[in-house]
């Protein structure tokens, strides 16, 4: 009778250990089907229901067989195999990451220095302003718009949304510094030499070439109004252009690229959407406020040396051999006011350097319109009113060349001049409601910074993310035994940097 009682426990409990273990598949796809609904609540998007039952099938009913060669028996196609399965699930896992949370970034250049420095690897938070909804989803991961040693499109142009951004933990706030896609690079020359190069700028100064050697003069308006000035801009642009869609070998292909497959800039914003901005002998006046200067501003400046600059000086000032470069090529010197405070202390450089030349008029947004501007006193006397989110504004001739990328590049809108007015998408009209938040940015390294003097706006639509901090800081001036590392830049807070 024990023996019975014995042996009916035992089977008991081998069949509720059975059921549980029966159970445990309904149970995971429960955890990972919630997780995702949250997902998809989240971004907004309900297609992804389609991917429900292939996760059913994965935790529980097992019809398809995803691993297929495990079972195989060729000891090739296990092996081969396995590794494609680690490659494929490593690329998905990265495309989520990257897409939705975070992003590795590069300083490639100097524009930010001395808070930023070339070398820095940045880790990008998607989620401080919400991640963007993919434009062009079909990308293969870890590419920006190019396959590397192919030398072609790492994307295909459709499927192409519509631009959505879902909520993120914050919103871009004065003096951060933002990751984004660079807004000029919606048009590209495909030659490596001028992919990194704004083709606007290039169809203007080439467009100049090519007059003053057809004409021996360069271009003068037929008169002194704005529109005559609108038209002279646009027969520059036109014949530069041309040229390069004619010179196919020197320049590549002409091609346009989506908004996300945009080269990413780095920079500070300086200027919010609805505020009124001016630079007045260098200093950034938002509203008729003075805007703080970061910390390690940096300027360029005509120096006299009067002693020696050691390595020892370099290295602990943090002069680099691309400051050296600019003071060897006559073009100033790049210092911040702690350095240069510092090299006139030790007797380096003579007191009082004056700044050096900056760039001035046709270099300067708009390119195509007649001022009298330069990076350290910009935007006249009344400044540029930077375009928010459903605010208005009376379009004039004088000021349309501001505006007009907003209106038409950004915005999706037709403009064109009929009989001296402006006319949106066909209609006549004076006055534009934007449809987009607008940010003005600018680098630390105002007299070697290519920003928002020299190409404008940067849309909503265009921003990337916050870099949260520098994870490795490699220079560029120096070998791996000899200080490459910047091991005092580890794990250094972006927000700390001001």
């Amino acid at each position: 009778m024990q023996e019975e009682k014995k042996s009916g426990f035992i089977a008991e409990n081998t069949d509720n250990a059975k059921k549980k273990k029966g159970m445990k598949p309904f149970y995971k796809f429960a955890i990972y089907c919630a997780l995702y609904l949250l997902f998809l609540l989240w971004v907004g998007s309900w297609w992804g229901l389609l991917v429900i039952p292939f996760i059913y099938d994965a935790c529980v009913s097992k019809e398809i067989k995803w691993t297929w060669w495990k079972n195989s028996k060729n000891g090739t196609v296990r092996a081969v195999m396995s590794w494609v399965d680690a490659i494929v699930f490593a690329l998905v896992a990265v495309y989520f990451i990257n897409q939705f949370f975070f992003q590795n970034f590069v300083i490639p250049s100097s524009s930010l220095e001395k808070s930023l420095l070339t070398g820095d690897y940045l880790l990008v938070s998607k989620l401080s302003y919400g991640p963007r909804i993919p434009q062009t989803p079909l990308t293969m991961p870890l590419t920006q718009h190019t396959l590397p040693i192919l030398n072609c499109k790492s994307y295909l142009e459709r499927p192409h949304w519509e631009y959505r951004r879902v909520k993120g933990l914050g919103k871009v706030e004065l003096n951060d510094i933002v990751v984004f896609n660079y807004p000029s690079g919606d048009t590209v020359a495909l030659a490596p030499q001028y992919q990194a190069r704004d083709f606007y700028g290039m169809a203007y100064e080439i467009g100049r070439m090519i007059h003053l050697n057809t004409h021996g003069t360069l271009p003068v308006p037929k008169d002194s109004t704005a529109l005559g000035y609108r038209e002279m801009y646009a027969q520059l642009y036109t014949l530069g252009k041309q040229y390069m869609q004619e010179n196919v070998d020197e320049f590549g292909e002409i091609t346009n690229r989506p908004t996300d497959r945009r080269e990413n800039y780095v920079k500070r914003c300086v200027g919010m959407p609805g505020q009124t901005l001016r630079i007045q002998n260098d200093t950034i006046y938002l509203d008729g406020k003075p805007n703080a200067e970061p910390e390690f501003v940096q300027y360029r400046y005509n120096a006299q040396f009067v002693g020696y600059l050691d390595d020892e000086t370099k290295r602990e000032l943090g002069i680099t051999n691309e400051e050296l470069e600019y003071v060897s090529a006559g073009a100033g010197f790049p210092m911040t006011h702690q350095v240069k405070a510092e090299l006139i202390a030790r007797g380096i450089i003579a007191p009082n350097p004056e700044r050096a030349p900056v760039a001035s008029g046709d270099e300067l947004y708009p390119l195509n319109m007649k001022k009298d501007w330069t990076t350290s006193n910009y935007g006249g006397k009344e400044g540029i009113w930077i375009p928010k989110k459903g605010e208005s504004i009376k379009l004039t001739l004088e000021n349309l060349p501001i505006y007009e990328r907003c209106i038409t590049a950004y915005e999706g809108n037709t403009l064109e001049i009929k009989d001296g007015k402006i006319c949106i998408n066909g209609q006549a009209t004076d006055n534009y409601t934007f449809q987009l938040d607008y940010y003005w940015m600018m680098g630390d390294n105002r007299d070697n910074s290519a920003d928002s003097r020299f190409w404008g706006f940067v849309p909503e639509d265009h921003i990337v993310g916050k870099p949260l901090f520098v994870w490795l800081s490699l220079n560029p001036d120096y070998s791996l035994t000899d200080g490459k590392i910047r091991w005092n830049r580890f794990f250094k807070w972006v927000d700390n940097i001001k």
